[in-house]
């Protein structure tokens, strides 16, 4: 026999090859077994909202230790959230339409993740995002338009509020969102009746798409001036959770195709 032969027909070359080739099927079977960590199992949109698994099942839950304390299961076992949307047609793969108020209903454009509602932390295990009236060590920039105090300007032209403080992330020396105060209205059929009460909502600095330091004014294209009133609220006025987060910045990114009909029209 030949060197390196075992037998007459399998040498050390070929079971190389078929370790190759069984390690290799496994690494795959492992691979996508562990993609499963992140939204599995699936729900059909279907009759009865199926469990969707496919082949390989999802793997057994792992606990990951956070580092400022508490820990996090991966696939996690939240159930599935209720979609706040109707279809159109009876058929799977159907447009479907928001119900109730098309900003708050988390669908389409303004679709978000249930992240924890923590703040998100720095190193040191402050929150990130903060406002400059306890993230003391930030300033504005004098060369730059301090929006503090600035008019709010809606899609429709109209007056949402003032600006009453800066938020900053303090991992990246950026301003994350505007504090708001907005003046909520009484109204009486589609007459104004005059203010009811003043509150503070966050703006995405993203969702600014002009801030005029010679006009003193900031507009904002995505949303009308009297859906600032509904912007998602704080539990805690001083600082904003993961998930409200995402809440707020779904709010004005479903205003993009929601806020006014007009926005629709080529879509019908």
């Amino acid at each position: 026999m030949l060197r390196g032969a075992i037998t007459g027909y399998i040498d050390v070359a070929q079971l190389v090859l078929y370790a190759f080739w069984i390690f290799f099927a496994g690494l795959i079977f492992y691979l996508h077994r562990e993609d499963k960590r992140e939204g599995y199992p699936l729900v059909s949109d279907g009759k009865g909202r199926a469990i969707i698994e496919g082949f390989p099942p999802t793997p057994r839950p792992k606990i990951f230790h956070l580092p400022h304390g508490g820990t996090v299961m991966a696939p996690r076992a939240d159930a599935a959230q209720n979609v706040n949307a109707t279809p159109l047609m009876p058929w799977e793969g159907t447009p479907y339409e928001p119900i109730g108020n098309p900003l708050l209903a988390g669908v389409g454009p303004g679709a978000y993740a249930e992240r924890a509602d923590t703040p998100e932390l720095t190193f040191e295990g402050t929150p990130r995002v903060a406002p400059l009236r306890i993230a003391t060590d930030f300033a504005v920039d004098p060369e730059d338009p301090d929006p503090r105090g600035m008019i709010v300007i809606g899609a429709d032209g109209g007056r949402a509020g003032i600006v009453y403080d800066i938020w900053v992330d303090r991992t990246e020396p950026d301003i994350r969102y505007l504090e708001v105060e907005v003046t909520r209205r009484e109204t009486v059929g589609d007459e104004a009746a005059g203010d009811r009460e003043a509150r503070r909502v966050l703006l995405p600095i993203t969702f600014a798409s002009r801030i005029s330091g010679a006009r003193r004014e900031v507009r904002v294209n995505a949303i009308t001036a009297a859906q600032f009133a509904e912007v998602p609220p704080l539990a805690d006025p001083n600082r904003v959770t993961q998930r409200e987060e995402d809440r707020i910045a779904a709010y004005f990114a479903a205003g993009t195709l929601f806020a006014t009909p007009d926005r629709l029209g080529p879509l019908l």
